[in-house]
């Protein structure tokens, strides 16, 4: 029987890592974006005999008292997400500072979320294999007690820069396997749409 496997995305450290890997100058704000479910299944495949269960995402949500235009794209951009099966959607709200829009809105609690969610699901045995697709080390402890607690597996994923060194998370004294991918994996996972538009402007994005 294969193994399920649940994958739990990390989507602000994902595109902003995307964009420093492959985007251009003058790029358009959407390069970076990922389709959820495409990278489920592209670490299904490079996974041994596991079967995708779900793939859960996490983002911070703009307030929409003060960025409208921001909150209606990821609310477009979130309702996309729910569409897809067996994916998952967590939002939080951002945390705003006092000098807003001089300073820009930070995510407050969302990779707390993921680290508490990924540890329950995993004593839950919701998942046989477990990626957490983020290089951010916060998420580390959460790694270190389902390995320490449980027995099913945990791997994690990052973006491979065409030069230069890709971050990733590890754990001391433990090997964690790490998909690296490749600018051509980002090409088979990316979202190019622009969610400042309606549908009815760029079209129906399921076509």
């Amino acid at each position: 029987m294969p193994r399920r496997l649940g994958i739990f995305i990390d989507y602000q450290n994902v595109y902003r890592r995307a964009r420093s890997a492959f985007a251009l100058p003058g790029d358009s704000h959407s390069v970076g974006q990922i389709d959820p479910l495409k990278v489920g299944n592209l670490l299904s495949t490079k996974t041994p005999d596991s079967s995708l269960e779900f793939v859960r995402i996490y983002r911070g949500l703009p307030d929409g008292a003060k960025d409208p235009k921001g909150n209606a794209a990821c609310s477009r951009q979130v309702a996309a997400w729910r569409a897809l099966q067996r994916v998952e959607v967590f939002t939080r709200p951002l945390r705003y500072p006092q000098n807003y829009p001089t300073e820009k809105p930070t995510e407050k609690g969302i990779d707390v979320q993921l680290a508490i969610d990924f540890v329950v699901a995993a004593l839950d045995r919701r998942f046989d294999v477990g990626v957490i697709f983020s290089a951010d080390t916060d998420l580390k402890p959460a790694i270190e007690t389902v390995v320490a607690r449980t027995a099913v597996e945990v791997a994690v994923a990052t973006w491979q820069p065409p030069t230069g060194y890709a971050s990733r998370i590890s754990i001391p004294n433990r090997r964690i396997w790490c998909h690296y991918l490749k600018d051509t994996d980002f090409e088979a996972v990316k979202d190019p749409r622009d969610y400042n538009l309606h549908h009815s402007q760029q079209g129906d994005p399921r076509g």
